[in-house]
């Protein structure tokens, strides 16, 4: 038997590592997921500052506004009181001082009269009711009489009024925040303007006769102005909401590229640590099994021969013991050297339900005698792939011992198809589900490993060897397990639609 050269694996496997680095050093462009968070967050930082902002000055142009209407309600109050003070004084309170001699209100024809001209006075001016005191703070006259003769009680409001000064007291404005107020109620602006004597043909005023106490009904005005900043407020959280979603949206899209990248990366660099890592191992692999074979079947042979010349009952025992362990050590050693010598793939077009119904024929008697039920689900339709017939018969072949062993008590082997759809394509999944025993989770990243194994027998080689030709025919392999339950394994190949053979290819 020729010894294969330990090179024989090196030279696909540096190839291999080559296309490897070449493709981790082009991802490693890709890494910005952590810069990407900080942009993130200074994005939404900005907007939440943007948007705080908008209600700050919202809040601001509020209480503006509010201002302007109260001085141009003040405004509004004091040419009003002037005009009634005209009116007052020389349509009432200088005819019936001639006519009369004295001014008492008491009088009904009095009353009446000033009655008369204020209420001509404010006709069409949008008052909400005009009083009028005297200067012991008696209400002498009403647009609303419930209460006439009554003392008010106005306190340094009236004191200042009759010192010829203005005064206007909003009465139901409550405190705010920023401007808004979350309850509504009736607002007036009650203003004080001191009732004069006034002199013909000059400007100058006379002494204080009074106090007119003029009320403005506001409620409407500062609505609007609420509703007016209700508005503002709502376009900008709006206006934010879409820049907030649009940012998310993105953010999103660019985490799931970034994310993909950095897994693709992972990926690659797992698989060349693993290529570096299998190269040495078949180095080793192909140089230790070559030289154990060799003495191995000389002491196969030794023994065949021994057992066959003797008579001796008892040595022949000894010698089928050494022939029946040296077959079996020279099955370790040879799937020692499958795993470590490159594999020959002989590309035909084949059909994955032809090899897997060829598996499933084999398997059936060990299935029947360890009571599992096989179940087989195939998809529709004539596609085919490019394969090794009799490495992807051996791959799945393993895989269904495999679950046939974790079954010991009995269960069901399901074997389906499907068509799903790939990043280059079409692909076909292959599962095969057991319902045994499971693979616990601390192992699960493991078992593809070489030589890791949680049985007494075995080498630990099978899955290391299912995974090598699932690549050699560029598909991959996912395990999908849990304790108890059972374990599923999905395996996906690339695919031809509607293939036909041609007649100088081979069909499996």
């Amino acid at each position: 038997m020729d010894r294969a050269s330990p090179f024989a694996i090196s030279e696909p496997l540096a190839n291999e590592r080559e296309r490897v680095i070449a493709a981790v050093s082009g991802e490693n462009a890709g890494e910005g997921g952590k810069p990407f968070q900080l942009v993130k967050y200074i994005s939404f930082s900005s907007l939440a500052v943007i948007l705080i902002s908008m209600i700050v000055f919202s809040g601001f142009i509020t209480q503006r506004a509010k201002g302007i209407l109260m001085h141009k309600s003040e405004q509004y109050a004091s040419l009003v009181a002037e005009n009634l003070n005209h009116q007052v004084f020389f349509q009432f309170t200088l005819p019936t001082l001639i006519a009369d001699g004295e001014i008492r209100l008491s009088r009904e024809n009095q009353y009446a009269r000033l009655d008369r001209v204020v209420r001509n006075t404010i006709h069409g001016f949008a008052l909400e009711r005009v009083n009028i005191y005297n200067p012991e703070m008696i209400l002498t006259y009403s647009t609303e009489p419930d209460k006439i003769g009554t003392k008010g009680d106005l306190g340094k409001v009236f004191e200042r009024t009759l010192q010829q000064e203005s005064v206007s007291v909003l009465h139901g404005e409550e405190k705010s925040f920023l401007g808004i107020q979350w309850t509504g109620g009736m607002r007036q602006l009650v203003t004080y303007v001191p009732m004069w004597e006034e002199r013909p043909l000059t400007y100058k005023k006379g002494k204080v006769l009074g106090v007119f106490e003029i009320i403005q009904d506001v409620t409407e005005d500062y609505v609007n102005i609420q509703r007016f900043q209700f508005i503002v407020i709502l376009s900008c959280l709006i206006l934010m909401g879409v820049v907030f979603a649009t940012i998310l949206i993105l953010s999103r899209r660019a985490e799931k590229i970034i994310a993909a990248r950095a897994a693709l990366q992972k990926k690659l660099e797992e698989k060349l640590h693993q290529s570096e890592r299998l190269a040495a191992l078949g180095e080793m692999i192909a140089g230790v099994s070559h030289e154990i074979r060799n003495p191995l079947g000389i002491i196969r042979s030794c023994a065949e021969m021994l057992n066959s010349r003797t008579e001796n009952e008892k040595q022949k025992k000894y010698s089928s013991i050494i022939v029946e362990e040296a077959t079996r050590l020279n099955g370790i050693v040879t799937e020692f050297l499958d795993f470590a010598r490159p594999k020959t793939v002989r590309l035909h077009e084949c059909r994955l339900e032809s090899i897997l119904e060829r598996n499933l024929s084999v398997m059936e008697p060990e299935a029947q005698k360890r009571g599992v039920v096989l179940e087989r689900q195939y998809a529709e339709g004539n596609f085919t792939l490019q394969g090794d017939p009799d490495l992807l018969y051996r791959a799945f072949l393993n895989l269904m011992a495999n679950s046939l062993q974790a079954m010991p008590e009995g269960g069901t082997l399901g074997v389906s198809t499907r068509l799903v759809p790939g990043s280059d394509g079409p692909q076909v999944e292959v599962r095969v589900k057991d319902t045994g025993v499971g693979i616990p989770e601390d192992i699960r990243k493991k078992i593809f490993n070489p030589f890791f194994t949680n049985r007494e027998k075995g080498t630990g080689l099978g899955l290391a060897i299912v995974k090598s030709i699932i690549d050699s025919h560029h598909g991959d392999i996912e395990v999908n397990s849990e304790e108890g339950k059972g374990t599923t394994m999905i395996i996906r190949f690339p695919v031809q639609p509607n293939g036909k053979l041609e007649k100088d290819k081979e069909s499996c």
